[in-house]
């Protein structure tokens, strides 16, 4: 029995709280995945540096209310909800513009936690490199985004197989 608790628990640890993570100096987009509290600071900052030419913005449901970031110079700014207004719903979004504009790599950012479904979602619906850049979280939030990861990683893993 210990030695499955010690699995499951180095299991969450690299799947959760220390994905591999980072990009390289430019990419072809950026994708801010829906995160509590609409948080996109990141992803702005990233493109402020020039690191994109596009930058992609999910504003989750359209009656989260979240509004569009600022425009940055030089930088394509769309903002989206998804349909459905899920990971899986951004990944295929992003997938489609990624087609479309002949995007060779694309950075996700989202919260610590979601960073392994991110990528599995979106390398199903982009056949370039997936790099991932993470937010962090309050401490107190992470015991419910463990629980909720585990649930959302199974799903995707056994139940929703596709783009």
């Amino acid at each position: 029995m210990s030695v499955i608790v010690v699995l499951f628990l180095a299991a969450t640890a690299r799947l959760f709280i220390w994905p591999a993570r980072g990009m390289p100096a430019t990419t072809s987009a950026i994708l801010a995945l829906d995160v509590p509290d609409g948080d996109v600071g990141t992803a702005v900052r990233l493109a402020e540096q020039r690191r994109v030419p596009y930058l992609l913005v999910s504003l989750g449901l359209s009656q989260s209310g979240y509004p569009c970031p600022h425009h940055v110079t030089g930088v394509r700014l769309i903002c989206l909800n998804p349909d459905p207004a899920t990971t899986q719903g951004e990944a295929e979004y992003a997938g489609r513009l990624a087609r479309a504009h002949h995007w060779r790599s694309i950075t996700l950012v989202t919260i610590t936690p979601q960073d392994t479904r991110a990528r599995l979602r979106m390398q199903r619906c982009f056949s370039g490199p997936v790099y991932v850049v993470t937010t962090p979280i309050p401490v107190h939030r992470w015991p419910y985004q463990l629980a909720y990861e585990w649930g959302a990683l199974t799903k995707a893993l056994v139940l929703q197989r596709s783009c």
